[in-house]
């Protein structure tokens, strides 16, 4: 009688599927973990995995039934690595693959160039809940899907500070923060973008959430300029939340703005438009930043960044963010 036929797998077949039943296995765990708590608190959108494996460079989100599975690219990625790494994670949790968004991360000034590039053009969103508020994502098409589930609690900070305040949103993306102020009570707020997707993002968050426009208004238009308009008209807040990229070109191609480089400049303009005694969240992911406090015009700057980091976007070797309050 003949010895069975046996296949070998090469070597690097053997390598992708080890790592694909790896990462299926922590995230289960991890999903395992978290997902009827965060239910329990109205949340849909928590992170299950970002790169606790070293030779596993990927990132793992669950938005209310879909999975965004990122790669942290590398000159070495190999083309065939993220789809098998998202097929895996999606078999065990049982999510159908047309729930399943890959996407490819840069690092650096590529990355800050690309905050509302698109990757695909299906216009499609989902509604996901955040505690009582709601907010349109849209996995599709870009590779932030319109919610950073890293400031979870960050805008619940800002909320517990609004009653009563005018609240001033600086890159306000998509206007979660400005849902918060308002539901938080704030009377009067502006939030602030240079790009018109966004702007119009943020419009659809607020009518999700019944926020009044007039009360509430959105500016499309450069953070710089809005902040020397509002100067001169000598329009002032009482809070405020600058979340900038780390990188984004100002006005033309040789104008970059590097918050590293840049941020006291910023947060100055930021302090002449705020009462005294008003409060700046500021807020980087940048991960090589050092805040120059010395050159920043405020009374006080405090680090918050352990308050305002979930549990779920901890990890023992980066921050996902940095997170100060400046009182002015």
């Amino acid at each position: 009688m003949g010895v069975p036929f046996v296949t070998q797998l090469p070597d690097e077949e053997e390598k992708l599927a080890a790592q694909a039943q790896m990462l299926a296995n922590r995230v289960k765990k991890r999903h395992r973990h978290l997902y009827k708590r965060f239910a329990r608190q109205g949340i849909d959108v928590f992170r299950l995995y970002d790169w606790d494996i070293p030779e596993i460079r990927a990132v793992v989100d669950w938005y209310a039934g879909h999975l965004v599975v990122g790669e942290y690219m590398r000159d070495q990625s190999f083309p065939g690595w993220l789809p098998r790494m998202g097929a895996a994670v999606a078999e065990i949790l049982a999510v159908p693959l047309e729930h399943l968004h890959l996407k490819r991360r840069v690092y650096g000034r590529r990355a800050g160039e690309r905050r509302y590039e698109r990757i695909d053009t299906t216009d499609r969103t989902i509604v996901v809940s955040e505690r009582d508020l709601r907010f349109c994502v849209n996995p599709w098409d870009y590779v932030d899907t319109g919610l950073f589930g890293d400031h979870r609690d960050t805008r619940q900070m800002v909320r517990r500070s609004a009653t009563g305040k005018t609240f001033l949103n600086l890159f306000c993306y998509s206007g979660a923060f400005t849902c918060y102020a308002a539901w938080g009570g704030a009377i009067a707020s502006v939030s602030v973008d240079r790009s018109k997707s966004a702007i119009q993002w943020a419009k659809q968050n607020f009518a999700l959430n019944r926020i009044d426009t007039r009360q509430h208004r959105l500016v499309q238009t450069h953070a710089y300029d809005y902040l020397s308009a509002a100067s001169n008209r000598a329009q002032r807040f009482d809070l405020a939340v600058v979340d900038p990229p780390s990188f984004y070109t100002r006005e033309n191609r040789s104008d970059h703005f590097d918050v590293a480089r840049d941020h006291t400049e910023l947060l100055n303009a930021v302090v002449v438009v705020m009462r005294p005694g008003g409060t700046i969240y500021f807020s980087t992911n940048h991960q090589d930043f050092t805040l120059h406090s010395n050159a920043v015009d405020a009374a006080r700057i405090q680090e918050i960044t352990d308050q305002t980091i979930p549990e779920d976007y901890r990890h023992k070797r980066k921050q996902i963010h940095r997170c100060w309050r400046l009182t002015v």
